[in-house]
């Protein structure tokens, strides 16, 4: 048998049957990976790319670096070197180096399925008892837009200089935050957002956002792009819908994301997938073979839905590493995750939207102009929205302001254990902060309940007894 390349500190060398093998080596991966290595488990780890995934490489940690340079009104060339600064601080704890250390076999190269439990790897064979797939997505990118020059998440970070006029295709959370950061590096930038922009968030917390990033002066088309074309200088022009033309000297395209697994021969292992995914059900294990599962991009859970969110791809990895290693049941949540738009002020919702929770659903809202700390801070955009259901439950929460993202976690608490709306008002938080105002919204559904015409009757009653 070939012998496939392996990190020269693996405790054990590369054979031919693993307990676990794990494809891919982003959020999902390295963290089942961890999981197996520092319990002893024979596990292999393949990647064919750069350790650390998407998210450490081309998508969270570079984005959210590039934001904050941006608002600290730095240069683009500074911007690009804090970007590869945060990323080498950030990777040892994804190397290769660190998971051979830890007792896993890195395998670098391209897996594929030769059978239901068995795998090949440029030509190396080999086979486990169970097998995780996690190999992320890539940027869709509309067949229009074949043919002419643009840039993706994956290729954005490579500029050589600030572009002139940004052209962003798309409308949701990685069109925002991209917009924002040009535009404050000294871009103009126009977006072309679709029918609808942010099309999965709440219109209401959406709105601030919307009007802030106008206020800055960022174009926000709500057009849909039918066309695309290099210009005379080799700039991208857009067609829209409406039979108008968008030119710039650069193009984005951030237009969701699809997953291909073509390179994995799924048919071999009995595994069937889609552009969203590879069909699962709620316990991640592939349909067709409970040996093989999928998480973070990869997955395709039934009655879910893809959840592409490295948070998720980290509950995807407790979920498969319950069951793999412990023998344990464990299901996805129904309920839609935790998630944050990055910008300025930031967005950011957990479980139903007003949409989402149906008939009979209410909301309690805060307005941050009515927020101490806010007025103090002369940031008041925005808002805290509670959505309850007909037995008045949270059932979703959603805020727009600064630092909104580190605020939703106390409902995403709320939510996970179940915690009534009381003890959201009854909780003695410090004055002044923003977190009062999910507060006072909660508080506002009880004042609604006493301060009525018969308890005020009762209460002066009551007053006069001796």
């Amino acid at each position: 048998m070939a012998s496939a390349p392996t990190h020269p500190g693996n405790r054990h060398r590369l054979t031919g049957h693993y307990d676990l093998a794990v494809i891919g080596a982003g959020a999902a991966g390295l963290s089942v990976t961890y999981a197996a290595a520092r319990l002893g488990v024979r596990v292999a780890l393949i990647e064919r790319g750069t350790m650390g995934g998407e998210c450490l490489n081309t998508g969270c940690i570079p984005s959210k670096t590039l934001l904050a340079a941006a608002h600290r009104g730095v240069s683009f060339d500074h911007a690009k070197a804090r970007i590869k600064a945060t990323i080498s601080a950030i990777a040892p704890m994804d190397s290769a180096a660190r998971y051979s250390d830890l007792g896993a076999s890195i395998i670098t190269g391209t897996a594929r399925f030769t059978g239901r439990q068995s795998l090949e790897v440029d030509g190396v064979a080999l086979t486990a008892k169970r097998i995780v797939v996690a190999t992320g997505s890539r940027p869709n990118i509309p067949d229009f837009c074949h043919g002419i020059p643009y840039l993706t998440n994956e290729t954005i970070w490579d500029l050589p200089a600030l572009p002139t006029h940004l052209l962003i295709l798309g409308g949701g959370p990685m069109a925002f935050e991209m917009a924002e950061a040009f535009s404050a590096l000294g871009a103009k930038v126009t977006m072309i957002g679709g029918t609808r922009l942010l099309p999965r968030e709440d219109p209401e917390l959406a709105a601030p956002l919307i009007a802030a990033l106008q206020s800055r002066g960022i174009t926000l088309l709500t057009q849909r792009a039918v066309a695309a074309s290099a210009g005379p200088g080799f700039g991208p022009v857009l067609l829209l819908a409406d039979g108008s033309e968008v030119t710039g000297t650069h193009l984005l395209i951030a237009a969701g994301r699809i997953v291909d697994v073509s390179s994995l021969n799924l048919a071999a292992g009995g595994i069937s997938a889609g552009l969203d995914g590879i069909a699962t059900d709620r316990s991640l294990r592939c349909l067709g073979n409970k040996a093989v599962f999928a998480a973070g991009d990869a997955a395709n859970p039934q009655g879910v839905g893809p959840q592409r969110y490295t948070h998720v791809a980290g509950s995807h990895a407790s979920i498969i590493i319950k069951q793999a290693l412990f023998r344990l049941p464990a299901k996805l949540s129904t309920t839609p995750p935790v998630r944050a738009i990055y910008t300025h002020p930031e967005l950011a919702q957990v479980g139903a939207t007003q949409a989402q929770a149906g008939p009979g659903a209410k909301t309690l809202i805060w307005p941050f102009a009515d927020n101490d700390r806010t007025i103090a801070e002369d940031a008041t955009a925005g808002l805290v929205k509670l959505v309850l259901d007909k037995s008045d439950r949270l059932v979703g929460a959603g805020i727009t302001g600064p630092h909104a993202g580190e605020m939703i976690g106390l409902y995403a608490l709320m939510l996970v254990q179940k915690t009534k709306l009381s003890a959201l008002a009854r909780v003695v938080l410090p004055y002044p902060t923003r977190s009062e105002a999910g507060k006072r919204a909660a508080g506002s559904l009880f004042a609604e309940r006493l301060f009525t015409p018969q308890l005020s009757r009762l209460v002066k009653f009551m007053v006069r007894l001796p």
